[in-house]
């Protein structure tokens, strides 16, 4: 329970857009905060999901994989960074919280329950494999709108996404090192 004794003085409302700097014109800012609003809820999402693998990886290879996975949810974490400064920048109020990400994403997370390395990461690339496509999406919309600079955000965001997608299938290529059950003699 909080302990203000005073009702907070609200200084803008979520779905307002200020005036901004960079002379976005206010209806095209809308747009490009609404589609940097998605990517940041699609990349929260991602995020928490690919903690969840790295908390919860086990196995011969679980040293490798659970630090690869630490790699990419910071890639994340950097990415959704830039994207809410962005918006903010442009004038808007990025998202903010787990239940508002989830709403405004339009990737789905796998859910509560702990599945096998080879479930999780194949989660993880269909997750990736549509956020590539929503990225590439909003790039041309920026373009469209005549916005370059974030049309370049999300370029780097894309191609961060797509060499980690392309991680992804490497682990789940069925060449390994490691025996199912017993040792071959």
């Amino acid at each position: 329970m909080s302990t203000q004794e005073t009702e907070p003085t609200v200084r803008k409302g979520a779905d307002e857009i200020e005036e901004n700097a960079l002379r976005l014109e206010e209806e095209r800012a809308r747009q490009v905060i609404d589609a940097l609003n998605t990517d940041l809820a699609d990349t929260y999402v991602a995020y928490h999901q690919l903690k969840k693998h790295h908390w919860n990886v086990e196995g011969a290879e679980f040293r490798d994989i659970h630090v690869y996975l630490g790699e990419v949810a910071e890639d994340l974490e950097e990415a959704a960074d830039e994207l809410a400064e962005r918006a903010q920048a442009l004038g808007g109020t990025p998202l903010s919280g787990g239940a508002t990400y989830e709403e405004h994403a339009t990737v789905e997370p796998e859910g509560e329950n702990v599945y096998d390395v080879r479930t999780s990461l194949g989660n993880d690339m269909e997750m990736f494999g549509d956020i590539i496509e929503s990225l590439r999406d909003h790039i041309q919309l920026m373009e469209n709108l005549g916005d370059y600079t974030t049309s370049e955000i999300l370029r780097r965001n894309l191609e961060t996404v797509e060499e980690h997608a392309h991680h992804f299938q490497h682990y789940l290529e069925d060449d390994t090192l490691v025996f199912e059950g017993s040792v071959r003699e």
